[in-house]
């Protein structure tokens, strides 16, 4: 079941790139833009991560944290992060635990092609002060990037 609208966050506590924990509810008071992504070191999440690291002082300006997540390992997340000079928190959901909550999940990864089992869906969620989901977009295309106007939009109401 995806998250949507409306909807309650499900808190979460992972690992970031530097292997401390990192809560959901630690940003209480915030907003936050939590973006799933399926594997570090690859061109559209590249892409994607940079964008954010390119606007993070816009988001700053809206209150918001961002938050990557992939199930990639805290050791593979600390070396991109360096590679790319990201300035955010980067979680490992190396359990597949908070995808599937978020129902931000890919059973299989580009069928056919690697058939990788249990990568994260490329999705954005925008979640206020409160913990109420005020934005979701889960995208099933992994060359695609998520919108993020209807993001800055969502932080601005």
């Amino acid at each position: 079941m995806s998250i949507k609208a409306g909807d309650k966050a499900p808190e979460f506590t992972l690992k970031n790139q530097n292997t401390e924990d990192v809560s959901l509810s630690s940003f209480q008071g915030k907003n936050v833009v939590l973006l799933f992504f399926p594997f570090a070191n690859t061109g559209i999440c590249t892409k994607e991560m940079c964008t954010m690291r390119d606007n993070y002082s816009r988001y700053t300006e809206l209150n918001a944290q961002i938050l990557g997540v992939s199930v990639d390992s805290p050791f593979s997340l600390k070396m991109w992060e360096e590679k790319n000079n990201l300035n955010f928190p980067l979680l490992s959901d190396f359990n597949k635990e908070v995808c599937k909550a978020y129902g931000a999940m890919h059973d299989v990864f580009a069928p056919g092609k690697f058939d990788y089992m249990g990568v994260a869906k490329r999705s954005a969620f925008v979640i206020d002060k409160d913990g109420i989901v005020k934005y979701a977009e889960i995208l099933d295309n992994p060359g695609e990037e998520p919108n993020y106007e209807k993001i800055k939009e969502a932080l601005q109401e």
